[in-house]
C-alpha cells in the first residue's frame, strides 16, 4: 500500500499519522511539502533565545481534538491555559473592554457594548427585538450585511470586525454567516424572531472552563511528534504537480504511482491539482479565496509596564497599521516567567496585501509605534522577528458551505482520493486535526 499526502501542514500530518494507525507498518506514506519545513502556518520560531509561535499560538480548548491528541501522543504535560486576563478593543483613540457574552462580537444584550459604541447605537441594539425581521431559511449573506442592518455599523467596526480579523484575517464584509457562524444560521433558520434572540439562543451557558489552550514549548512539539509517529517519508521544498488517474490508483509528481492521495493543501493549490481529473471539484475549490498576513514578535525589557490584558484588538477605521496585539506575557503564565516581556503584533486583512510588501524594518517600526500608541508606553524592543504568511487563511465567504459541499461530493465519490485542510470546515487547529483524521478514515475505509 502506497499513499501520498500532499501538504505537510497540521491537516496533512494528522492524516499521515492516522493512516499509519489504520493501515499498519507495511504501508508506505509519503508526505510532499512545498515549503522547506512541515507545519504549514503553524511555526515555532525563536525570539531572544526562546521558542515563540509565529503562526497560530492558541486553539479552542473547549473542543476535544487537540487535548485528546496531546494525550494520545504523551504530551499532556505540554498543555497550558491562559491567565484569564481579558482583551480590550482600541476604538476612538481609547481602550474599551471587549464586550462579554457575544457571538464573534455580535452582542446578545445592548448593555454589553455600552461605552464601546455611542448611545444611539446602544438604543438601536436594544430595540432590535421590536423591529420587523425577515430571514429566508437557507440564506447566506455576509456578516456585515446582517449585523450592520440589525445592530448598526459601529457594532460591526468596533466589536465584530476585530474578532473576525483575528480568526480569518478578514472582515465582516468578506465572511459569510452560514460558514463562519453555523449555529447562528441554524437559529435563524429555526425561526428566531430577531438577531438578538438568535444570538442569545446560540451562546453556550456560562462556564469557568478556559476557552483557549496552548502548547508550552510551541506547536513544534506537536508537529515533531506527529511526523515521527506517522513513520512517513518526507519530501520537502518540493511542490506536488500533475495529479493523474492510472490503473489501480493515481500518479502524482514527484511521488509517482500510488494507491491513494490526500490533498491537504490550500484551496487554490487543490484546484490546480484537481482541474485535469475532477473539474467540477476544482471549480468549487477555486472559488475559495485566501488572505495574507504578517506577525511581528517583540521581546521587551521585563519591566515594561504592559496593560493587564491578554491583547489589544484594533477597531476598523482606526489610524493604526496593526490589526491586533497579543500581550503574550500577560496572556500566558508560562511566558510571564521568561526574562523578557513578549508581544505579538498582527498585520494584514483580506483585500489588503500591503503589509507583506513592507520591509522587515518597516513592519517592526509600525509594530513598535502602534504598540506605543495603544499602551502609552515608550516601546524599546531588545529582540524582534518577522514572519509573513502569504495566502495563509481561507475566507469563508457567503456561499462557502455550498462550495465545500460540491467539492466533497465529487471527491467523496472518487475512490482513493480525499481532501483535508483549513478551507473546509474551520480554520482553527482543532478543525484541521479533525479534517486530517476524517480524510484518513475515509481513505482507509475504501482501501481495506
Amino acid at each position: 500500500m502506497r499513499i501520498a499526502v500532499v501538504g505537510g501542514g497540521i491537516s496533512g500530518l494528522m492524516a499521515a499519522y492516522r493512516l499509519r494507525g489504520l493501515l499498519g507498518s507495511g504501508a508506505e506514506i509519503v508526505v510532499v511539502e512545498r515549503r522547506e519545513r512541515v507545519g504549514g502556518i503553524l511555526y515555532t520560531g525563536e525570539l531572544a533565545g526562546e521558542p515563540v509561535d509565529l503562526g497560530a499560538e492558541a486553539f479552542v480548548g473547549r473542543r476535544p481534538e487537540v487535548p485528546g491528541l496531546l494525550g494520545e501522543l504523551g504530551l499532556t504535560s505540554q498543555l497550558v491555559v491562559p491567565s484569564g486576563s481579558r482583551p480590550v478593543v482600541w476604538s476612538g483613540g481609547a481602550a474599551h473592554p471587549l464586550p462579554e457574552r457575544t457571538l464573534m462580537g455580535i452582542p446578545s444584550v445592548a448593555e454589553s457594548v455600552r461605552g464601546l459604541v455611542d448611545d444611539a447605537t446602544v438604543a438601536w441594539v436594544e430595540g432590535e427585538r421590536r423591529r420587523p425581521f425577515g430571514w429566508a431559511v437557507g440564506a447566506d449573506i455576509s456578516v456585515h450585511e446582517l449585523v450592520a442592518d440589525r445592530f448598526g455599523e459601529q457594532v460591526v467596526a468596533r466589536s465584530v470586525d476585530p474578532l473576525l480579523g483575528g480568526v480569518y484575517a478578514g472582515s465582516s464584509r468578506s465572511i459569510g454567516v452560514r460558514a463562519a457562524l453555523p449555529a447562528l444560521a441554524a437559529a435563524l433558520d429555526a425561526g428566531a424572531a430577531s438577531l438578538t434572540e438568535a444570538v442569545a439562543a446560540t451562546l453556550p451557558p456560562p462556564s469557568d472552563t478556559p476557552v483557549f489552550g496552548g502548547i508550552r514549548d510551541g506547536y513544534r512539539v506537536l508537529l515533531e511528534a506527529l511526523s515521527a509517529r506517522s513513520g512517513a517519508k518526507f519530501v520537502t521544498a518540493t511542490a506536488a504537480t500533475r495529479l493523474d488517474r492510472v490503473a489501480g490508483g493515481w500518479a502524482i509528481d514527484p511521488v509517482g504511482a500510488v494507491d491513494a492521495v490526500v490533498l491537504a493543501v490550500p484551496a487554490p493549490i487543490a484546484a490546480e491539482l484537481l482541474r485535469p481529473v475532477l473539474p467540477v471539484a476544482a471549480a468549487a475549490a477555486a472559488g475559495i479565496e485566501l488572505a495574507s498576513s504578517a506577525v511581528v514578535a517583540l521581546a521587551l525589557p521585563r519591566d515594561t509596564a504592559l496593560p493587564e490584558n491578554s491583547g489589544i484588538l484594533i477597531a476598523t477605521g482606526e489610524p493604526l497599521r496593526a490589526k491586533a496585539f497579543t500581550l503574550s506575557s500577560r496572556k500566558w503564565p508560562h511566558l510571564a516567567a521568561r526574562p523578557n516581556a513578549l508581544v505579538r503584533a498582527s498585520f494584514g486583512k483580506f483585500g489588503d496585501p500591503a503589509p507583506l510588501s513592507w520591509s522587515d524594518a518597516d513592519l517592526i517600526a509600525a509594530a513598535t509605534e502602534d504598540l506605543s500608541t495603544v499602551t502609552g508606553l515608550t516601546i524599546t524592543p531588545t529582540s524582534t522577528v518577522v514572519q509573513r504568511w502569504p495566502g495563509g487563511l481561507a475566507q469563508y465567504a457567503p456561499g462557502h458551505t455550498d462550495r465545500v459541499a460540491a467539492l466533497e461530493a465529487v471527491v467523496g465519490a472518487t475512490e482513493g482520493l480525499a481532501v483535508a485542510g483549513a478551507y473546509l470546515h474551520g480554520v482553527g487547529v482543532p478543525a484541521c486535526v479533525a479534517s486530517g483524521a476524517a480524510a484518513a478514515a475515509n481513505l482507509a475505509a475504501t482501501l481495506g
